[in-house]
């Protein structure tokens, strides 16, 4: 190779590093995917739904709690763990969703894939408005029934008082989209 051939195909190299560092500092984070669930034929809870009433989970305190107490209520189901930093950065906003929606019969329930201890760690660091369970691993099988195939987090489940499941989303929420589904509740 002559000398030329090396500085052309040095600055062919160049070139393409600069167009990929540019791409790399312009990309935008993806924004959440989110899913519109069809609702079940006979009208009955959706099979997720089903196995999330079934669930009796303990509460970060330890406590055991069966999920069947939600039923009849619209829920926001968040999925997240206390590693997942977008999961932790979008709680403050969730909890104050939740404290909203109280007082408009919808209920806000966090399941942690987790241990108990770092649930009740986090828990004690991180006081939220509404109740957080300890599903441990089993909560990414039990997200997996929700859509989320991926096992990504955070994921978020919108359900109807009727059981039926309405939208998902997996990453950060946007707050402004989710108040738009809740709104056609």
């Amino acid at each position: 190779m002559n000398k030329n051939n090396v500085i052309l195909i040095g600055a062919v190299a160049l070139a393409f590093g600069v167009i990929g560092a540019m791409v790399g500092i312009n990309r935008q984070p993806p924004a959440p995917v989110t899913k519109v669930a069809e609702p079940t034929a006979d009208g009955s809870p959706h099979g997720a739904v089903g196995a999330l009433y079934a669930q009796t989970m303990n509460d970060a305190a330890g406590a055991p709690q069966s999920l069947s107490k939600w039923k009849g209520k619209a829920m926001i189901v968040n999925f997240w763990a206390p590693w997942c930093a977008p999961c932790v950065k979008e709680m403050p906003e969730l909890a104050e969703l939740a404290t909203e929606l109280s007082k408009k019969n919808v209920a806000v329930i966090g399941i942690g894939i987790d241990s108990p201890a770092n649930i009740a760690t986090f828990s004690a660091k991180v006081p939220v408005t509404y109740p957080l369970y300890v599903a441990g691993m089993s909560g990414t099988d039990l997200s997996r029934q929700f859509g989320n195939t991926a096992g990504g987090l955070p994921y978020t489940v919108l359900i109807g008082a009727d059981g039926q499941v309405r939208k998902t989303y997996l990453g950060q929420l946007k707050f402004d989209e989710l108040r738009a589904d809740l709104a056609k509740l």
